[in-house]
């Protein structure tokens, strides 16, 4: 039989990701053979991974969550891991994917239905993930006690009775007890769960904890006379842990708060995506990551950064109506460096075509920023690889590259075309997928700065690895959760 852990939150934001990270990380160290799995993500930063059941594997997509912990676990990331992926495209429309594959038949659908739906799916790969591991440490999604979504609540309450069908089940929840209002929290979600699952609930964790613990008595134990329900541990705030966040741009304490040298400033438009892969800039000492959303806050800036977008067009007309287009005009007027991402090198270009919509909006030829001389046409196939690419011999202050090996992937739609003499970046199969003019660069390769050999070239230095920030948490976890009870939900 399966056992599955389960870590539940209060609500979105109280440490859910990088708690169920860290225990993923715990279990691979002590010889369980474990696996993440969360039912259903709401991210635009995910993951190219392998897809489809044994004997049909293919390539699709997870959030980026499910893939670090994975990393953790040390085991091959796949869509079982992560059956249902929501990549928001406005206030009140997602782009879905099911098992990695984006399905435009779900998008339209009344939520209700099609949540039934979703729900047997997830299932089925919960259940293959589980066929193939010992343990499963399930990431619930905002809180349990949403009881007006109870009946739908496959992500939560539906995975619990999944993992407890298959063999022993338990529950943590955490808490951002920074944020305040913590033994409220914890007693309410309690109070709210239905009955056939409070009794998974094994411990409360209260998360990002500034001070002396000592002075949360009496509470934790008027909260265990409450419900019965012990205090599992006390985490201290730790914010470089090197783990990227999941659904926000980094606190402004986190972003580089050492840096006095380099200035990175990252545009930061509604429909950003995959923004987690400039996380290892903040390790790079002398260097400051900055975000900026006006032209005031791009101001100081040595490069500009347009990263990936999930919806090009409605971001370009943000930038416009921002003033940023001016800004990144005249940073690249002066000669100083502007690089564009995936969906940041299409709105760097001449022109978007995407007549019939596949972008998330019907444009028939939208003027770009026109920085690089391409033009992009969107349409209805999607491009997901992973792959090695190579840098050939790009000038100026991109000189540094020149020759540089890096693993990268590719997530997106749209196909660009450029003059060949402008292509400065080549995948395995030689085909053009990054492109110069002056001291600007276009790529469509992610996840570049989580290569060693990128940081050196460019910066001279070697930063912490993730699989070194998978350890940190773990240590954090194993030194201050209650040792007898981590074991107990661990199987051991």
């Amino acid at each position: 039989m399966t056992r599955s852990l389960i870590v539940w939150g209060t609500s979105s934001g109280a440490g859910k990701s990088w708690l169920a990270t860290a225990l993923c990380r715990v279990a691979a160290c002590r010889g369980i053979a474990v696996a993440p799995f969360k039912a259903q993500n709401m991210s635009n930063n995910a993951r190219v991974v392998a897809c489809g059941a044994a004997g049909s594997e293919g390539l699709g997509e997870i959030g980026s969550a499910q893939y670090f912990q994975a990393v953790a676990a040390r085991v091959a990331p796949h869509t079982d891991m992560n059956p249902v992926l929501l990549k928001p495209e406005s206030d009140t429309a997602s782009q879905v994917l099911l098992h990695g594959q984006a399905r435009p038949d779900l998008k339209g659908m009344p939520w209700r239905e099609r949540s039934a739906v979703l729900a047997v799916q997830a299932r089925i790969g919960f259940e293959r993930l589980a066929a193939r591991s010992d343990l499963i440490v399930v990431e619930g999604a905002g809180s349990p006690a949403e009881i007006n979504l109870a009946q739908q609540d496959y992500v939560n309450l539906g995975t619990a009775r999944w993992a407890a069908a298959l063999g022993p089940a338990a529950a943590l929840l955490v808490s951002d007890i920074d944020r305040g209002g913590s033994f409220a929290h914890c007693y309410g979600t309690w109070a709210l769960l239905p009955d056939d699952l409070r009794g998974l609930l094994k411990g409360f964790v209260l998360n990002r904890f500034r001070g002396d613990a000592a002075l949360l008595a009496p509470g934790p134990q008027q909260l265990q006379d409450l419900t019965g329900v012990p205090l599992a541990g006390v985490l201290p705030m730790r914010r470089d842990h090197g783990l990227p966040e999941e659904d926000g741009l980094l606190h402004p304490d986190e972003a580089g708060r050492h840096g006095t040298g380099l200035q990175v400033v990252v545009i930061a438009p509604p429909h950003i995506s995959n923004l987690d892969e400039f996380l290892p800039l903040t390790r790079v000492p002398g260097l400051r990551l900055r975000w900026a959303r006006t032209p005031a806050q791009a101001e100081g800036a040595d490069w500009l950064v347009l990263p990936g977008s999930k919806q090009a067009s409605g971001d370009l007309a943000w930038l416009r109506a921002q003033g940023l287009d001016h800004t990144l005009a005249a940073h690249a007027a002066a000669a100083r460096p502007v690089l564009g991402v995936c969906g940041g090198l299409q709105l760097l270009g001449q022109t978007l075509h995407d007549p019939e919509g596949h972008d998330g909006q019907r444009v028939e030829q939208l003027p770009g920023l026109g920085l690089l001389p391409l033009h992009t046409r969107f349409g209805p196939d999607k491009r997901l690889r992973a792959a090695s690419v190579r840098f050939a011999a790009p000038q100026g202050p991109w000189a540094a590259l020149a020759g540089v090996q890096a693993q990268a992937y590719e997530i997106r739609c749209g196909f660009s075309t450029a003059p060949p003499a402008c292509a400065v970046l080549h995948d395995d199969q030689g085909q053009a997928i990054g492109w110069q003019q002056g001291s600007v660069l276009g790529v469509y390769a992610h996840g570049l700065f989580e290569q060693a050999a990128m940081l050196q070239a460019l910066f001279g230095v070697v930063v912490p690895t993730l699989d070194s920030a998978c350890d940190t948490l773990a240590d954090l976890v194993q030194e201050h959760l209650d040792p007898a009870l981590l074991r107990r939900l661990l199987g051991e």
